[in-house]
């Protein structure tokens, strides 16, 4: 640790003399702990980061009108337009991959739910299904699913790892929660939780933020801390343990997800890619969603700040969107790529700017929770490292089956808890329909068939357990069966229809 004598000079050197303001004032315990606090942060680069955030969140934004243009169809494959032969072998390909333990997943979990309104971890977050999973328990039975139909075609015993990069703040409670809940079946030594790093918010005229009297205000360094946060938890060296290749990864929050999604490793294997993302259709041309494209030649993803709105709406022959591709945090890394980026680019990443409500405390001492943005937050992104692959492929997937996230509040207009509810429970009815069953309600009603997507109304309450299906294969024992709702699909309720069936067929 850092003597008081050597921070101070160190933030006056950085222009941030103010941090120390209120050092008369701290009791002992709080003046360790605040030095313990400010020698861990990066105090040689301390200026660069304000004075960085400071002219950043003043320059307008640029426009990359003029020198984008899409992927080149070579480059990128569909679950729509591609056939059934091809999608098979993709599958099998993932499939083959993951019985070999050459397979991993890494979640994205470092961001606390502010706009979700809660106090913890978005994993954690119950969206109200029939089962009151969480979304780390549905992912979980993705994983044992996933493993088991690679056992089950290769005659393997299969491990996915499952590595979890939190924040200061997600941590604890996350580590706790997947203790309480026995990890869900996992084993312990296969899920490995690691911390990103943090960073000091501060102000538009440069000034590192105080949280209090004896704390700075810190953020999470974006998802695009993960690439030096792989680096300081030697997490390159564990996966090199296990034989892991290959990487999937994702952020917390898409409730429909498909862990180490075989289709899309295999494709991704398949085409040599050392780095690939999964892209919906935009549902239009002003979806805010960043835009997976090429700029002067190199693959990237464009935010839709970034392109002005008679670009986006470019159409083509077919009368589709040109731009069309829109990003959903879900990628493929090779471990090889990965190891080149943390050895050679990540001081390259571009930094991107959030302006946040950050609560302090002013120059009297009175905490503060401010009305309106009055803080920088500096962010990197995971994606920004696609510029430096050498084989990038897009893969594009249908929305209404791979991409529902939760992020905001209920009452908002989109990704709340009933939209993400809605999604996952109409899939599973679209599962269930196409396996020959017919559904009714508690009266004996005949439900209608589920559309492709959501809808304002809400879906019947049946859902499919991840354990039985991992994306609605395995369900014949539900052929020619009238089913009423509510019903929850779990593995006990599997064995007993297909028991019956065995009868019925003898």
């Amino acid at each position: 640790m850092l003597s008081l004598e050597q921070v101070k000079q160190s933030l006056e050197r950085a222009g941030q003399a103010h941090v120390l303001q209120f050092w008369p004032e701290l009791s002992g315990l709080e003046r360790d702990a605040f030095l313990q606090d400010l020698s861990q942060l990066d105090l040689q680069r301390l200026r660069e980061h304000c004075e960085g955030a400071a002219r950043a969140a003043a320059a307008p934004p640029g426009s990359l009108d003029r020198h984008i243009e899409p992927v080149p169809p070579e480059s990128i494959g569909s679950v729509r337009r591609s056939g059934s032969k091809a999608l098979t072998e993709w599958e099998h390909e993932g499939l083959l991959q993951i019985s070999q333990n050459r397979v991993g997943v890494l979640l994205l979990a470092g961001g606390q739910g502010t706009r979700l309104g809660v106090q913890y971890p978005k994993g954690m977050y119950n969206v109200g299904l029939p089962s009151s999973k969480t979304l780390y328990q549905i992912q979980a039975e993705r994983i044992h699913k996933i493993q088991q139909l690679a056992d089950r075609k290769y005659g393997s015993k299969s491990i996915v790892p499952w590595y979890i990069m939190t924040s200061e703040f997600t941590l604890a409670p996350t580590e706790k929660f997947f203790k309480e809940n026995h990890y869900f079946g996992m084993e312990p030594s296969n899920i490995v939780m690691f911390e990103q790093r943090m960073i000091p918010a501060v102000t538009f005229d440069g000034k590192v933020i105080l949280q209090g009297k004896g704390k700075l205000a810190m953020a999470p360094d974006g998802n695009g801390g993960l690439y030096q946060a792989l680096v300081d938890n030697k997490v390159l060296e564990d996966m090199k343990k296990r034989g892991v290749e290959y990487l999937h990864v994702y952020c917390v929050d898409n409730i429909l997800v498909k862990m180490a999604d075989p289709v899309f490793i295999g494709f991704c294997v398949s085409k040599g890619a050392d780095c690939g993302a999964k892209v919906v259709e935009k549902a239009c041309p002003a979806e805010p969603v960043g835009v997976v494209c090429r700029v002067r030649g190199v693959s990237q993803v464009v935010e839709y700040s970034e392109i002005q709105p008679e670009t986006a709406e470019l159409r083509g022959p077919g009368g589709g969107l040109v731009y069309s591709a829109g990003n959903i945090c879900n990628h493929f890394f090779t471990r090889a790529f990965l190891q080149d980026v943390a050895e050679k680019f990540e001081g390259q990443l571009k930094q991107h700017v959030a302006l946040k409500k950050v609560p302090f405390v002013d120059s009297c001492g009175n905490q503060v929770k401010p009305i309106k943005p009055n803080g920088i937050k500096m962010e990197k992104f995971v994606f920004d490292v696609f510029p430096f692959s050498r084989n990038f492929v897009a893969f594009e997937v249908v929305r209404e089956d791979e991409f529902s996230p939760l992020k905001n509040a209920g009452g908002a207009a989109t990704d709340t808890p009933t939209t993400a509810r809605a999604s996952l429970l109409t899939q599973h009815l679209r599962w269930a329909a196409a396996a020959g069953a017919a559904l009714c309600d508690e009266h004996g009603n005949t439900l209608p068939a589920p559309s492709a997507s959501a809808g304002d109304t809400a879906p019947a309450q049946w859902e499919i357990s991840p354990l039985v299906s991992y994306f609605g294969e395995g369900l014949e024992m539900l052929k020619g069966r009238t089913l009423q709702t509510p019903l929850i699909l779990d593995e006990e309720k599997a064995t007993e229809l297909r028991a019956q069936q065995h009868l019925c067929e003898k």
